[in-house]
Formats: structure tokens, sequence, C-alpha cells
């Protein structure tokens, strides 16, 4: 496989800065260069004209950020709105989509220095610009058309009940605890239940405007000159089309799908037959009962401590930011986690620093089993997002920002590394500890690798269905796009790319229903590629991760800084030494489960060794303060409470008051 994707992804190295998408968009995407020296006179008027960029394009930003996170965590106010949301993306978008911006930016390209700071800039600016310019009347107005049914599709989708009947009677349940109880409950009829609940999901969505969205949607694209709205996202978002992603994703899929059938086969032998692998039981049959022997270890009210330990022993700093964290899961609330700036980080002109705000969400119940891992797991996962935000060092707001031209790839592979921690040995040795104090015993933590690494394919061919059902879902002909046509598409790409339905049924994704998100899922499986990579080459390099102070200004130095400036495939190169492959994440699928318990059983060892020799510090900095708040109320504030461990223990007084036990 490495040959594969290591000869494309050598090619498009080379080739992502000079990509040129379809004709209405190719004039977007060229270079201009110069070697003149810049007057005062050109100096002057570049600056004006970035600087008059950057303040309108920061408010603009600020505004609609500011709608989109009280809008999806439901808050009370009447500044909050879908109509404002809508209204204020409408703004941010035009302010993007101006032709007149996109010319004199051009204009101004061929009169500075091609290796000059402000030659970078307007580069970027180019190509965000072209990112959303429509030359086709008919396709802005198809964007606002599909804006306008997303809206009314969110609305509607942040009303639903969801939940199961069991022992006859319903149950109230948001996505994530549905999803939770199908992979812990010990009984099957109250699993199968929650899944059902699950499936419910794709019948409202499919009733309620999304059959509308995709066609509008591949509408649009279309009239852009691309091959469908599958290939409009990523061609913006990567720099190189959909046929060239699924060159790379077929051959990850292609030479991992004998190591899933393989996987299946021994599961259902050893698990007691075919019915094993049905939806509702193969997560529970897997590890299950080993999640409910691990939760104790994982309380979720330390989570917040614990991340924030780990993070400042592996020398991360969030450069003096601002975060609001909004982590427990209640009615109404967006269902997936997420962060957002609306504050991004930049250098200003003179060199003053701008800090960054983040809007981190996750969707914790801590009463229920299981809570705490995923909890902590969705709570190191955000926080990298926000760390990597945080650290982005360039001479403009829109070098910070998360959409088009920014790489989703290159944006989850910095959150997904620091949420593959959780799972290492070491690490829970010493952050995974009981609310008596105890660290999580070795033998548990060796049941849990015996009993998931034969089976971690399951979880990558759980990432590929979503891009493969997208795919296939905007390349249906419109006539063929009906909430039947949709609902069998999901059931099939299950079933080819799984092996059989999934616990989490497809249209219950909810990436797939916003602007923002769908289409985006393929860069959790290039970020995954990345993240075996780059582990990689910190344990060659310098042994181990967790706590490893390097961590920190390593990922700075050679990810973070840079922003979208440079290509994500570039930015692993520099770091890792050689091109993407898919080569440490075979292998490690393919490593035996007595080498893998060798390897974390030494540096288990190790590291209780090593905390049973010192104290935990009674200072934590990450150079932040941190709001966490539910909703509308503010629960703790590190420049209220005393610091980040003082604002630590009071919410995990709070959560502990909340959620007692009768």
């Amino acid at each position: 496989m490495r040959f594969a994707i290591a000869s494309f992804l050598t090619h498009a190295l080379t080739a992502a800065s000079s990509f040129t998408p379809p004709s209405s968009l190719s004039s977007a995407c060229r270079s201009f260069r110069s070697s003149s020296t810049m007057t005062a006179s050109t100096l002057t008027d570049v600056s004006t004209f970035i600087d008059g960029i950057n303040t309108s394009y920061e408010q603009l930003h600020r505004e609609f950020e500011l709608q989109f996170w009280g809008t999806k965590m439901a808050l009370s106010g009447p500044q909050y709105s879908t109509d404002e949301l809508t209204r204020t993306k409408g703004q941010m978008e035009d302010f993007l989509a101006d032709e007149a911006k996109l010319s004199k930016t051009r204009e101004l390209l061929q009169k500075v220095p091609e290796d000059s700071v402000e030659a970078k800039t307007l580069k970027m600016l180019e190509r965000t610009f072209g990112c959303y310019i429509m030359e086709s009347e008919e396709a802005r107005t198809l964007r606002a058309e599909a804006t306008k049914i997303e809206g009314g599709l969110e609305a509607a989708r942040n009303t639903l009940t969801l939940g199961a009947t069991i022992d006859g009677k319903f149950e109230e349940m948001s996505s994530v605890g549905l999803r939770n109880k199908v992979r812990v409950d010990p009984d099957e009829a109250t699993r199968k239940a929650c899944y059902k609940g699950l499936s419910k999901i794709g019948d409202f969505v499919t009733e309620n405007g999304f059959v509308e969205l995709v066609k509008v949607r591949n509408k649009m694209a279309k009239k852009l000159g691309f091959l469908d709205f599958y290939d409009y996202k990523v061609s913006n978002a990567e720099g190189f089309g959909k046929i060239a992603l699924f060159e790379i994703l077929d051959t990850l899929e292609a030479g991992t799908r004998p190591i899933m059938e393989s996987a299946r086969k021994q599961f259902a032998a050893e698990k007691g037959g075919e019915s094993a692998l049905d939806p509702w039981n193969q997560g529970f049959l897997m590890s299950g009962d080993i999640v409910r022997r691990m939760d104790p270890y994982f309380p979720f009210e330390k989570s917040v401590e614990q991340w924030g330990r780990s993070f400042a022993a592996m020398n991360i700093s969030y450069k003096q930011a601002t975060m609001d964290l909004d982590l427990l899961d209640r009615k109404g609330k967006y269902s997936n986690g997420f962060c957002h700036w609306p504050q991004p980080a930049w250098v200003k002109p003179g060199g003053t620093w701008q800090p960054s705000t983040t809007h981190f969400t996750s969707l914790a119940d801590p009463s229920a089993i299981g809570s705490g891992y995923t909890g902590l797991t969705t709570l190191m996962h955000e926080a990298g997002h926000a760390a990597h935000f945080a650290n982005i060092q360039m001479p403009s707001p829109l070098f910070a920002q998360e959409r088009s031209p920014t790489s989703v790839a290159y944006a989850e592979l910095q959150s997904m590394f620091l949420d593959s921690l959780v799972g290492d040995a070491d690490w829970m040795a010493k952050y995974a500890i009981s609310r008596e104090g105890e660290a999580i015993p070795w033998d548990l933590v060796a049941e849990q690798i015996k009993a998931t690494h034969p089976y971690k394919v399951f979880a990558l061919r759980g990432m590929l269905a979503v891009p493969y059902f997208e795919r296939a879902l905007y390349e249906m002909p419109e006539e063929d796009v009906t909430a039947e046509s949709i609902k069998a598409l999901a059931d099939k790409v299950e079933t080819d790319i799984q092996g059989g339905l999934s616990a989490r049924p497809l249209l219950s994704v909810p990436h797939i229903l916003s602007d923002e998100a769908s289409c985006y899922y393929h860069g959790y499986v290039l970020a995954e590629m990345g993240v075996h990579q780059t582990r990689e080459f910190f344990l060659k390099r310098d042994k181990y991760i967790t706590d490893n102070p390097s961590v920190g200004p390593t990922l700075t130095e050679a990810y973070w800084k840079p922003g979208n400036s440079e290509p994500f495939l570039s930015l692993v190169d520099n770091l890792t030494g050689a091109p993407l492959t898919g080569d440490a994440w075979v292998n490690e699928l393919k490593q035996s489960v007595e080498d893998v318990l060798k390897e974390e059983k030494e540096s288990y060892d190790a590291k209780i060794a090593q905390c049973s020799s010192g104290a935990p510090d009674t200072d934590v900095d990450l150079d932040m303060r941190i709001r966490i708040v539910d909703g509308d109320s503010v629960l703790a504030d590190t420049a209220e409470d005393g610091g980040f461990l003082e604002t630590c223990k009071k919410f995990e007084e709070y959560v502990q008051t909340r959620f007692a036990k009768a």
C-alpha cells in the first residue's frame, strides 16, 4: 500500500499549491511572482489593503461565530436565532466572495517581492477569496437557498425528541446517550432499542429537508464547474479534487479489507456466532464489560484537571487565550462536540499579539457508564484543536480560521494526535485515577488491549464509511435522490465498507447535515494516517509521548504556527521526514497482541515508578483563561476562582452535587 499512496502524495505535495480548480475559480489560484523591491507608496497601499481586510473580516467572523455558538448551544438570549445565524453567515461569505477584493489582491501581488511577508498574506487571501467567489449568479442563489434549507433542518433537528422504549416505557435520551447505551448496557434488548432510537434520526432528517439540501448543494457545485458537491468541498479544503482523494482512500480501503474480513470472522467465532456482529452487540461484546470496569478510573468530574495536567506536562501553551467550555449534555444542545473561534489568533501590525477566544463543547452525561472515558477523550480532542488554533502566529486572522482553504486533515491531525494519548498505557498509569486516588491496574489495561487490539480495524472501516457514503450520495442522479433511496444507500455503504450495519447509523452522523462539516469526514481518515506517522516520529526520536515536554514546542513550530499557509501534506513531510502514508497505521493493525502487551507493560511500569517518586504539581499553567459553562450559566472561571486547579475543584464539586446518586 505504501507505494501507491506515496506516489500520489509525492505528486500532490508539489501540485497542491498550484492546483487549478474548475473554470469559475481557476484564476483564484494563480501565483504571481515579482522580484521588484516595494516602494514606500506600494508598501502603504499593500498594508492599508491587508489591514482593512483583516479588521473587517475579524468583525464579521466574530458576529457569525457568536450566532453559531448561541444557536448550537440553545442559549436563551433573544439575540440568538436561526435567521441571525443565516444573516451573519451570509454577510461573512459575501465579504469573502467580493470579486473586487480578489482583483485588488492580484494587482498588489504583482508589486510585492515573492518572498515577502506581504506576498505570503496576499497569496493566502487569493486562495481564500477563490474558495468563496461564485461567478455564476445562479450558483450564488443556490448557495443562499442551501443555507436557508440547512437552517430549517438544523432548527427542526434541535427540537427532535430522541430516546428508546425500554420495558414498555419510552425513555428520552440524546443521540450521545443512545450511543453510550448501545456500547455499554449489559441488556441486549435495551441495546437494540437504543440502536433503533438512533436509526430514527435518518427518518427524521430525510423527511425534514435533507433530500432537498443534497439536490441544491449539487446544483450549486455543478454550476461552478465541479463534478458535484463533494468535489467542490474537498477541492476548496485540501487543494486536490475528489478523484485524487479517493485514490488515497481506495488504497487504504483495499489494503485493510482483508484485515476487516478476518477480524469479523474471528469476532463471530469468539463471541458466540453471527449475532455478535449485530450493530447493537458488536461494541458491547468487544469491550462493553471492560468499559464498565474501567469507568471508576475515569471520573468525569476530574476530566478537566487531567486534561490540563497532561497538556501542561507536554509544555503546551494557549498563548493568553480565553476559552468557554460547555461540557454537559442537555436537551436542545447540538449533538456533536466541536471547537470554534469567535476570535482567531493572529499577529497584528507592529507585532501586537491577538490571543484567540475559543468556544468548545462536548456532550457528557456523568451519570452514564463510560461517559468519563468518552468525555475525557472528547476533551483532549477539542482541546487539541484549541491549542492548535491558539498558536497560529501569522499576520492575518484568515490564516487561523477553520474553513476553506484550511485543510480538514490538517485541523483534525492536531486534535486526533492528542486524544490518542488516552489509549496509551503510560498515560492511563498517571491520569486514569479513581476517586479514591488509585491508578488503573495493569491487569485491566491488559484486558482492554486483548479485547480491542485485534478489532481496531473496525474503527478504521467506520471512519471510511462516511466519505464513501457522501461520495455516493452526491453522485446519485438528481431524480433518484429520495428519502428512501438515501436510507437504502446508507445501509448499503455500511454493509459494503464495514461488513454489516453500523452501531452508529450513517444518517445519525451530524457532520453530513451542516455546510461546514459536510464532505469533511475524509479529513479524519487522512488525519489518522498523519497521527500514526507523527506518533511514530516522536517514539523514534524521544522514545515516549506522555508528559514529553518537547511535544508542545515541536508541534507549535512544525504544525501550529504556519496556520493554513502551508499544505497539510508538506507539514507532515517536514516534521516526520517522509511523505504521508498509511504504513504506520496498518503496521499497528498487523501487530500481534503479545507484542503490544509487552511494549505497553514496559511503558506502564515506568510511568507508575515515576509517579510514585514524586507528588503531583500544585500549579498548572496553560496560559489561558477558562470559563466552564452550562448553557447560560457560568459554573467556574479561572479569573474569578483563583487559578486552574481551583476552577477544576469548583467544577468537580458542581458535578458531584448535581449528579449525586440517590
